[in-house]
């Protein structure tokens, strides 16, 4: 009799928790699905450039089908996901043109510096999302200083003293920075509302029209392209675009975006594997020891800004 009702009691206790840890495991298994699949993107573009795509070209071709593969897929599985507001429409419209110019910024960026330190100079813009809270009212604190000053210590380092590192490539990078930051922080004060898989497929949309706007300023050149050059487009669109957002949200649901944001260090971390193992670059010892304050400070940063209440100081008004 008691075997019995112990039996029962563990028999009701594992149902109860086996859904939801299978729930959790499948969000993690998503969060670092994406993760992976971003990681490919800067060694594969940088793949792509070396082998003569020129980088708008190629952002244009990523950016096409990734929006095509996630147009198709809503329109199979979810219709109704392609229904928007005018307000959204608007909104994801501007951060699909600042995004889009970073993004271009940095794959040209590619031209001038290795993929690895390209990584690691983008692995700043937690702590970038932190100044910009501290803009709008956030408290700067001690810690946000030594967040401040590890990062900056890993760029002088990875940039190395002699300063041989091209200065127009950081500028560019810290121009994708920017465009990414931007997206991350209007997302999270004013589209909280929408359905996530709905602002992916109209964002990257918005991305992909700037890009081709700029290609056809440019005189719509198309250049032959090679076969690993298509294998990197391919990949970039499918794997680190398509595969990459989706998963990225649908892991959100499932664990937060708190959890997810942690990994962004891994993704860096990777993606700067990837650049010396298929890449054949090499980092010096003061460059490897600025990768690891900058990825200490990024890490830093994001638990900070797991803590942060994302409500904007101000309401934005838009007639339509």
């Amino acid at each position: 009799m008691v075997e019995s009702a112990w039996r029962k009691y563990w028999g009701t206790t594992l149902r109860a928790w086996l859904p939801g840890s299978a729930e959790w495991l499948w969000g993690w298994a998503l969060a670092i699905g994406s993760t992976i699949a971003f990681s490919v993107l800067t060694p594969l573009g940088k793949m792509a450039i070396d082998a003569g795509v020129e980088p708008t070209q190629l952002s244009v071709s990523r950016f096409g089908v990734a929006v095509l593969a996630m147009g198709l897929f809503l329109a199979r599985y979810a219709p109704q996901k392609l229904k928007i507001d005018r307000r959204g429409l608007l909104i994801t419209s501007a951060i699909g043109v600042t995004n889009g110019l970073g993004s271009l910024a940095f794959f040209w960026s590619l031209t001038r510096l290795d993929a690895s330190v390209a990584t690691i100079l983008f692995a700043v813009n937690p702590l970038i999302v932190l100044l910009i809270l501290a803009l709008r009212g956030e408290k700067l604190t001690r810690r946000h200083l030594v967040r401040m000053a590890l990062a900056l210590s890993g760029v002088y380092l990875l940039l190395g003293v002699s300063g041989h590192v091209d200065g127009v490539g950081v500028l560019l990078v810290m121009c994708g920075v920017m465009g990414f930051t931007g997206q991350l922080v209007v997302m999270q004060w004013f589209l909280q509302g929408y359905d996530s898989h709905t602002l992916t497929f109209y964002v990257l949309a918005g991305m992909f029209g700037v890009m081709g706007l700029f290609w056809l300023m440019q005189g719509a050149r198309w250049a032959p392209i090679e076969p690993v050059g298509w294998l990197a487009i391919g990949g970039m669109g499918i794997v680190g675009t398509f595969c990459g957002w989706l998963a990225m949200f649908v892991g959100i649901r499932h664990i937060g975006s708190g959890q997810v944001a942690l990994l962004m260090p891994l993704e860096t971390l990777l993606a700067v594997i990837w650049s010396v193992l298929f890449l054949n670059e090499r980092m010096t010892s003061a460059q490897t020891l600025g990768s690891a304050l900058i990825l200490l400070s990024a890490l830093l940063a994001m638990q900070r800004l797991m803590r942060v209440r994302w409500k904007p100081h101000w309401r934005i008004r838009l007639r339509v």
